[in-house]
């Protein structure tokens, strides 16, 4: 067995950088509508914010990385954070929704040019030795920074929203730091790829009717139940349910010193869980991936994906159970949810590889993120808006009654498409 190569010293720059980046974009998106309620902006205002951020952040990435492979990983590094950094600084000075609303822009701009970046500099600075370890500790490092965003945040916008803001910026200006003085351009071959040759990649890809067929079903019955998630759980916890409640629960299993790292006092002196800190999935994820992986990794690719749906739906079908039974319950919804996405995503790729002609899997991989993109940016419009007349209504549990039956029929829409897009073919894992 060949030895395996070491990786370089900007491979760990890299991955420090993106536990900064994650760390700055959590702590601010998801406290985000909640922030939005204690400015008294209604759920459909929150959602137009969040489906423009989230379009900006996941389309923004097809001309980053072209501009990357021309002009060099650093220079284009640098570049999101001089628009990272003022759009957050911002925050702290605007409270209309135009303002708020061009400065999120603003923020899913820089998390757009950023995104494709670091993971681009983790392929090139690993081999076929070192590959699968070092997108293990970059996956790693992005479940870290997002765990440990919104807990600081969470506990300082309980003192003042800048200092949330601000603890964000000062991540950001690290990053600008440690490129600054510590990234080192790796080596690589130019492949020539510019927007031009995307665009006609693309659209190549997006002529095949079925694969086209599937990316619409993979935004609309994965990624937009996903990102309603993670749109909507932190502010759901935060408003409706009785947190200290919640926060006792935290303290009766893990003692009172961990509960006050998810808990703030409120006006009383009673100490409140701050939905935000619980609201990610990423602590989840770095404790169970490896363990769900390895049990899937035996069965099919498409029958695994939507046994991880189904575990999601039933996680939803309990958050919303948690507002008329016991809140505790928020925290097994939650769970289930995860593992029922640990299940499905790392399935995605495969269900890509089935559908694309051999010669062409690596060109129809490319389009994958017009499918996350679809799917976030009808979250906020959708489900973020139906929350809103729901809460009103007194009912903000249907929300997560709906998005169960989304994933639903989405298991069945898939299971239909993989019957009549053509005989299914058994994936060598």
């Amino acid at each position: 067995m060949k030895k395996r190569t070491s990786f370089p010293r900007v491979f760990w720059v890299a991955n420090g950088i993106e536990v900064l980046e994650r760390f700055s974009y959590y702590g601010i998106y998801m406290g985000f509508g909640i922030y939005m309620e204690y400015l008294g902006y209604t759920k459909g205002q929150l959602g137009i914010v969040q489906s423009l951020f989230l379009l900006f952040s996941y389309t923004v990435p097809i001309f980053s990385g072209t501009f990357a492979d021309r002009f060099g990983f650093k220079k284009v590094l640098i570049i999101s954070y001089l628009a990272y950094l003022p759009t957050i600084l911002l925050l702290m000075v605007t409270d209309s929704f135009s303002g708020i609303a061009l400065t999120m822009l603003g923020i899913g701009l820089a998390a757009g040019i950023f995104k494709p970046l670091i993971s681009g500099t983790i392929r090139v600075t690993t081999d076929k030795t070192n590959k699968t370890l070092g997108f293990g500790i970059f996956y790693a490092m992005v479940n870290v920074g997002a765990s440990f965003g919104p807990v600081v945040a969470g506990n300082l916008r309980a003192i003042s929203w800048n200092y949330a803001f601000l603890a964000a910026a000062i991540g950001i200006g690290l990053m600008l730091l440690i490129t600054i003085l510590f990234y080192k351009e790796p080596e690589r071959e130019f492949e020539g790829a510019t927007l031009k040759k995307k665009f006609s990649e693309m659209r190549e890809a997006l002529s095949d009717i079925k694969f086209l067929v599937f990316l619409l079903l993979l935004g609309i019955m994965f990624w937009l139940p996903l990102w309603a998630f993670f749109n909507l759980v932190a502010v759901y916890v935060d408003s409706n349910l009785d947190t200290i409640r919640l926060y006792m629960a935290v303290e009766n299993i893990f003692g009172a010193g961990f509960a006050s790292i998810l808990s703030a006092p409120d006006e009383s002196g009673s100490r409140r869980l701050l939905g935000e800190t619980i609201a990610h999935t990423g602590y989840i994820v770095m404790i169970f991936q490896i363990f769900i992986s390895r049990i899937f990794e035996k069965f099919k690719a498409i029958p695994s994906f939507n046994f991880g749906l189904f575990i999601a739906a039933i996680g939803m079908l309990i958050i919303g159970y948690a507002f008329i039974g016991a809140p505790e319950f928020v925290f097994l919804g939650i769970f289930f949810f995860a593992i029922g996405e640990m299940i499905s995503s790392p399935r995605i790729q495969e269900y890509i590889m089935w559908l694309a002609p051999k010669e062409k899997a690596g060109l129809y991989m490319g389009t994958n993120f017009l499918a996350t993109g679809l799917g976030g940016v009808l979250s906020g419009v959708i489900y973020t808006t139906l929350y809103g007349t729901f809460n009103e209504a007194g009912n903000p549990h249907h929300v997560w009654y709906v998005l169960s039956g989304n994933l639903i029929i989405g298991i069945v829409a898939i299971y239909i498409f993989t019957k009549t897009a053509g005989e299914f073919k058994e994936l060598e894992n």
